[in-house]
């Protein structure tokens, strides 16, 4: 009798596959190639959009006593249909853990756990507007892997900088600390700057060029050291810059990205080769 052929159904494992239900469930919550899952996205992807809307709205003083009720249970519902739809995702994955861990995972319980928190602490409600982080799933979608791919390439080069960079910051907070001891001693609290802290937080402003002018030196030799701070500002702020460029050079790729999410994580992105998934180190396709 012959058997079904799974090697190109990341929905099997060496062990026991997933059952029936939570095959179809995951077909269309994580699939992208069936009818189903098209219209699931789209419809999703809506829903999303609307929720963000009505977050919004409740945030504008003019339309909020007219309409706080209606909005108050739309973003109930919204957060209902958001919670039963992470419960789902959460039960249709053979590892709930590992999805809930992943990137996508986190989003979409921050999406719904301010609704939650806003029972005890109403002003947190309005970081729903979080939701607008699920969007990102229309990459994934629309087959635009690529975009993702050059996502990675800036990740991976964040991530290969960042010990330089930390070293760059190390050396940018000692200036700063050095520059503000400097001003408090040579223009004191008569200038405004009352204290080395505050001192401090000038020394910030004014190295990165912003500039808020709330405190300024008086005194000639004051004025000296600003100048100084403000014309390494701009030597400084180009150093990270050189510094991720170098990275982003040696980290760029041009493989493409496959649209197939593991059945175990749900996360997706894999090299079009990939034989285990990148996140979870689960075997992605299969043969009896």
């Amino acid at each position: 009798m012959p058997t079904k052929n799974t090697s190109h159904n990341p929905l099997y494992n060496q062990g026991n596959p997933l059952s029936v239900w939570r095959e179809a469930l995951n077909q269309v919550i994580f699939g992208t190639e069936t009818k189903a899952g098209k219209v699931f996205d789209i419809v999703l992807m809506g829903m999303i959009l609307l929720s963000i809307g009505v977050v919004m709205l409740d945030s504008v003083e003019d339309i909020n006593p007219q309409f706080a009720v209606y909005l108050y249970w739309a973003e109930w519902f919204f957060t209902a249909i958001f919670t039963l739809e992470y419960l789902l995702r959460l039960m249709c994955v053979r590892k709930p853990w590992l999805y809930a861990r992943s990137f996508y995972g986190m989003i979409d319980l921050l999406s719904i756990l301010p609704n939650y928190l806003g029972l005890l602490l109403p002003g947190i409600k309005y970081m729903l507007a979080l939701r607008i982080l699920r969007l990102l799933r229309i990459f994934r979608i629309l087959k635009l892997y690529e975009y993702l791919q050059e996502a990675q390439v800036l990740m991976r080069a964040l991530r290969n900088s960042l010990r330089k960079i930390t070293v760059f910051l190390y050396v940018v907070l000692t200036l700063v600390v050095v520059f503000g001891s400097l001003m408090y001693v040579v223009e004191g609290p008569a200038s405004g700057f009352t204290s080395i802290p505050k001192s401090v937080y000038w020394a910030i402003v004014t190295i990165t060029t912003v500039g808020y002018g709330d405190i300024a030196p008086k005194t000639p030799l004051g004025q000296i050291i600003a100048s100084t701070i403000m014309i390494m500002g701009y030597g400084i702020i180009a150093v990270p810059t050189g510094i991720y460029s170098a990275e982003l050079i040696k980290n760029r790729q041009s493989d493409p990205l496959d649209n197939q999410a593991c059945p175990d994580c749900g996360a997706s992105g894999h090299d079009q080769d990939a034989n285990y998934c990148k996140y979870c180190g689960q075997k992605l396709n299969y043969e009896d």
